[in-house]
């Protein structure tokens, strides 16, 4: 197992629809322990492949009842609204509030190709939307309303170039 690092805002590999996984084999295995030691380290609750740099259709995450695995998840069913401070491994130190559904159900393989839903309210829910938007090249900046990811995408941009940072 290995700890990767984690790609981060203005990498492409972030940007794209990940591929799905045709074959679970043990490439996919080695793959999903690699995300979870990282996950863990990170410290972070959920992990996309395309966020250590694999575009492939696998999402660890751990909302409190230990580690789970779903591949070439899809959202299936939400519904309500929640708004939580939500923040991402690849925007590290950054949080907003986003309004996502405050219940999700997702439908994926586990690691031994059999059929798998998990869902739930509210953290479950924002974590299984949060990593499937992942797998759809989309980042939780483009959940933010129009003024808020406008200032958003300002600062990142900023501290990408330097400014604003102690040294």
């Amino acid at each position: 197992m290995a700890i990767f690092p984690i790609r981060t805002f203005g990498d492409p590999v972030l940007r794209g629809r990940a591929d799905p996984i045709l074959e679970i084999d043990e490439s996919v295995h080695r793959l999903v322990a690699d995300m979870l030691e990282t996950m863990y380290h990170a410290p972070g609750v959920g992990l996309a492949a395309p966020q250590i740099g694999v575009s492939r259709r696998v999402v660890v995450f751990d909302a409190g009842e230990g580690p789970c695995v779903l591949i070439n998840p899809e959202l299936i069913e939400s519904s309500g609204e929640w708004t939580f401070d939500e923040g991402c491994l690849s925007v590290p130190g950054h949080f907003w509030p986003i309004t996502r559904p405050g219940f999700a159900r997702v439908r994926g393989l586990d690691l031994a190709g059999q059929d798998i839903e998990y869902a739930g309210d509210e953290l479950l829910a924002r974590i299984l939307q949060h990593e499937v938007d992942h797998l759809e090249g989309q980042l939780l900046i483009e959940r933010l309303e129009s003024k808020l990811r406008k200032q958003a995408l300002r600062d990142l941009r900023e501290e990408a170039l330097g400014f604003g940072t102690s040294e």
